[in-house]
């Protein structure tokens, strides 16, 4: 019995006492917990991340210097493939310009559904050479029934325009555009143009990227950069901060992820909108497919597989507008993260059993495109800067060196270069990046498993501030929500947790941690409380 006694991990002391007793047991459980089992865990994870944090800097350096490089000696797309004006094929006649086919696939989306047919309809092409494409998709008779007008409208100006719709919604956007494509006007057209319900192309768009593909048979999509920024209040990037921040996030995807995979690789993920394709590419790619939420990079990863190129061109640019609330916004990153996890799940052995591609294409794919640029980079973020290193602050027997708190900070600031206008919201940017990994590690992990909300689609809420700008009519204020339905509790969880890391690091802790777990946690507490995506409108 005394063996016993003398063994045990908690002396028995500390049940016969008082207050004091009762705390010193507390303590005593904690130094236990913490030393068999809460160190070795956490220094496991630290390891694990600082793996990761290591894979994704040298893959952000790399692709920053390649970027750097193709600025600084001012790479073209032109100085890499054939580009020349169509005249020759307009002075032969009409006969010898290229059909062109512009889906526009639609679901409600009253607000701006005529900003995108005008735009399409206003594209300048030959009349006979060029089809207008509206695929509808809305559920509201109501809206239906103004979009139908509205073609009809342009089709009494001469206009060649089809206003299509199906009685089922199956496959959502990947269904419509393949129905799309079983027209048989559609035979008689080389090549497809997609842009969605809220892009505005300008009239030369086709005249500045069909003739990529006239020229160069092996381009088989020619991606455009989306725009967002205007002194004209032609897009809505200004109207909060939440705006600022997607904005120097699409540029850093644009300037540095397609301008390297296109100069580099020759293949980049098709963004869906704002690109042209070869019909015949797409259909030897074997056509949109609805097997994940994600059929526009779906349909790259087949069509580069096939040995087909891409070419991206950031010169052209077509407006479009970013979502203006949380709740849109958050659908829309759940998408873009669950969607490219559940895809490589499906592909993977696709691309390890491709023969037509080489050994250092397969790698990229599986290694930099997928693992590091789609599922890496969510969960170290989340994981290590919200979850690991503020426990370190709690649990000081294991430490992180400095260059892994710093790193990615470091390399976030240097990718604000790509929006200069807005490199003094840096900081911002990564407090609002953290926050937002933590959908985008749910979203990754929901995909991966293929559980829950992998099939989820949601379309992206756009409030087409163009129109009631240029019309003259007064903005909408924001609509009031109670606060039950403002509330996101799983950021306030994670601001809670954050705060008292933070809280223990100022009373016990000597790493310094508190100023950025602060920070963090009232990132987390302003999204949590729904204080995100206020508009704000300009001053007169």
């Amino acid at each position: 019995m005394e063996s016993h006694s003398s063994g045990a991990l908690i002396p028995t002391e500390v049940f016969r006492g008082g207050q004091g007793d009762l705390t010193g047991f507390l303590g005593c459980l904690w130094q236990q917990a913490k030393a068999s089992l809460l160190v070795p865990f956490l220094k496991i994870m630290v390891l694990l991340c600082l793996t990761m944090l290591i894979l994704l800097f040298v893959e952000r350096v790399y692709m920053g210097i390649v970027a750097v490089l193709i600025k600084i000696f001012r790479w073209k797309p032109e100085k890499k493939y054939k580009w020349e004006p169509m005249k020759e094929a307009l002075q032969m006649g009409n006969s010898a310009v290229p059909m062109v086919l512009v889906q526009i696939p639609m679901c409600n989306e009253k607000e701006v559904y005529q900003l995108s047919i005008g735009a399409a309809c206003g594209l300048s092409w030959p009349t006979d050479r060029i089809i207008i494409q509206v695929l509808d998709d809305s559920t509201d008779p109501a809206i239906k029934a103004l979009k139908e007008q509205e073609c009809r409208r342009w089709a009494s100006r001469g206009i060649n325009i089809k206003y299509e719709i199906r009685e089922k919604r199956n496959g959502y956007k990947a269904g419509a555009l393949r129905d799309g494509m079983k027209c048989s006007y559609v035979k008689l057209c080389d090549y497809v143009v997609i842009f969605d319900a809220d892009f505005q192309p300008d009239s030369d768009f086709l005249y500045r990227t069909i003739p990529f593909l006239v020229h160069n048979p092996e381009i088989a999509l020619v991606q455009t950069r989306w725009k967002f920024v205007s002194a004209f209040n032609c897009s809505n990037s200004d109207e909060s901060l939440m705006t600022r921040m997607q904005e120097m996030s699409l540029n850093y995807h644009f300037i540095v992820e397609q301008e390297v995979g296109s100069y580099i690789y020759a293949f980049f993920g098709f963004n869906g909108t704002a690109g042209v394709w070869r019909i015949s590419a797409l259909n030897e790619a074997g056509g949109w497919k609805d097997r994940t939420t994600v059929e526009d990079l779906d349909l790259a990863i087949r069509a580069g597989l096939k040995g087909l190129k891409f070419l991206y061109v950031g010169e052209v640019e077509v407006k479009s507008e970013l979502p203006s609330t949380f709740k849109a916004y958050q659908h829309q990153q759940h998408r873009w993260s669950c969607g490219p996890a559940n895809l490589f799940r499906k592909v993977v052995m696709e691309i390890v059993r491709c023969k037509k591609v080489s050994p250092w294409r397969k790698f990229y794919l599986i290694y930099s495109f997928f693992f590091v640029q789609k599922i890496v980079i969510h969960i170290v973020m989340f994981i290590f800067y919200c979850v690991v290193l503020p426990a370190t602050a709690m649990i000081p027997e294991v430490q992180v060196p400095i260059w892994g708190a710093v790193c990615i900070p470091v390399i976030t600031l240097l990718n604000a270069l790509g929006t200069p206008r807005s490199f003094h919201l840096a900081i911002f940017w990564i407090l609002f990046e953290n926050v937002m990994s933590l959908h985008r590690t749910k979203g990754t992990f929901i995909g991966l498993l293929e559980v829950g909300r992998v099939n989820e689609w949601i379309v992206t809420e756009k409030l087409g501030r163009v129109l009631q700008t240029n019309s003259g009519s007064k903005v909408p204020k924001k609509p009031r929500f109670r606060m039950g339905n403002r509330l996101q509790v799983l950021e306030l969880f994670v601001g809670v947790y954050l705060f008292f890391c933070g809280c223990y690091d100022v009373a016990f802790g000597k790493s310094g941690l508190f100023i950025y777990l602060f920070l963090q946690s009232t990132a987390f507490f302003v999204v949590g409380f729904g204080h995100v995506g206020t508009f704000v409108p300009a001053s007169s």
